[in-house]
């Protein structure tokens, strides 16, 4: 593991075979493939038949970890220029074309390990909370809930940051702020879960004021288009800012990091807070977290809980269908965040070109989704994430909780007008 991963390399391993001594040692005939850490293929020991352990290693992902790696240092120009070739130069066998490697369907939330994961993503946006809070001294945390996966994420990390600080839970201040596309399911999952957690609940429709607002500006409130949409977000963030003023707090901000890569945010709306606990935590994790936290730390809300995991995520502002039932659903629109997850990992991670990271999760998903609904969200993503930069060059703070980040004080560092003309073509 540490050879692998100390210089992002791979790392082949061939122990001596069983049968080869009984004297004072018996080989077990071991052998493994890591790459930067991992191990990507192993047999098992102790066997009396020849084998073969085969994988595919990915140079490509280890030539990125090295360029991104500031204490890997490129010792080429030390060499003599004279190089030996190691091994055949022919063609190697294709093994019908098989992909000898795991490709993880849920990089960002992976099953091996995924307790150690959750139980760390959710410590470090807590501790970033709690030391936030005691740092600007704040007497209040005012948190939009909705009843949707992200406010409640935001909400239990803020719990469990004042329980830390030994701070009351009547300072968290919980507003919900139903509209033209509020439903019952949501609405009543966000009150629930507010009194079962002990915080300070308040209720603010939106409705009043967003009338007076398309009355003012002249707009028709039938005609559902993104100025009646994006007025909502605002409005509910305005409220929350001023709320926050009111009580001499801050606004927790709840938008994730899928997000944020797809620039599915309402700019100065739900885009802006003063503190974004959720900004490293992508869609996929977020549903994670909130499960796993269900079970671990929150069992007597498991009801509430998993109704609101189960819900269809949905910024809901369109009015609900004849059933009251959730009429806009987000995946529907800007396609499932298991495939831009996947594709963000990757892209961000890696740096992989859109083929790759086609074949990538053709491989991955396959049976699951066809290689025209996979290329079609690829493309989506692809033109979203550049033509979205610019929301992510101002974002509030937020703690990174992974491998991946979008802030522009760290990790990304794009020009908001950064072209996406060659991704869009490979697409």
């Amino acid at each position: 593991r540490q050879h692998s991963a100390r210089p992002h390399t791979a790392y082949i391993h061939a122990s001596a075979g069983l049968g080869e001594s009984s004297t004072d040692l018996v080989y077990a005939g071991a052998a493994a493939i890591w790459e930067n850490g991992d191990c990507i293929a192993e047999n098992e020991r102790y066997q009396t038949e020849s084998g073969i352990t085969i994988a595919d290693v990915d140079f490509e992902r280890l030539d990125t970890l090295r360029m991104k790696d500031a204490a890997y240092r490129n010792c080429k120009s030390d060499m003599s220029n004279e190089l030996v070739i190691i091994g055949s130069k022919e063609d190697p066998t294709d093994f019908d074309r098989k992909l000898y490697r795991n490709i993880e369907q849920h990089p960002f939330a992976p099953a091996k390990d995924l307790d150690y994961r959750c139980r760390e993503n959710l410590d470090i946006p807590t501790a970033g909370l709690a030391r936030r809070l005691s740092h600007i001294g704040c007497q209040t945390a005012v948190i939009g809930i909705s009843g949707g996966l992200d406010s409640t994420l935001a909400l239990l990390v803020a719990v469990m940051a004042f329980d830390r600080l030994g701070w009351s839970r009547d300072r968290i201040i919980g507003v919900t702020m139903p509209g033209y596309g509020t439903t019952s399911r949501t609405k009543n999952n966000a009150t629930d879960l507010m009194e079962a957690l002990g915080i300070t609940s308040r209720e603010i429709s939106i409705a009043a004021a967003c009338d007076q607002h398309f009355k003012d500006l002249g707009h028709d409130k039938s005609v559902t288009d993104v100025t009646f949409e994006n007025s909502q977000a605002r409005e509910r963030t305005q409220i929350l800012m001023d709320v926050a003023n009111q009580t001499g707090g801050i606004v927790i901000g709840t938008g994730d990091l899928s997000e944020l890569a797809l620039g599915w945010a309402t700019y100065n709306g739900d885009h802006m807070s003063m503190y974004g606990v959720n900004a490293g935590v992508p869609k996929t994790l977020v549903r994670s977290l909130v499960r796993w936290a269900t079970y671990n730390r929150f069992e007597a809300l498991s009801s509430i809980l998993l109704d609101i995991v189960d819900t269809p995520i949905s910024p809901e502002l369109i009015p609900a269908d004849e059933q009251g039932n959730i009429k806009q659903k987000t995946e529907d629109l800007v396609g499932p965040y298991e495939l831009h997850d996947f594709f963000i990992y990757h892209f961000l991670r890696f740096g992989f070109r859109p083929s790759k990271i086609f074949f990538l999760a053709s491989v991955a998903f396959r049976g699951e989704y066809n290689e025209e609904v996979i290329k079609k969200w690829l493309t989506t993503f692809c033109r979203r994430f550049f033509m979205q930069q610019f929301k992510r060059s101002c974002l509030p703070d937020g703690p990174k909780v992974g491998s991946v980040g979008l802030s522009p004080r760290g990790d990304w560092k794009m020009p908001s007008d950064a072209c996406s003309t060659l991704w869009l073509k490979e697409c």
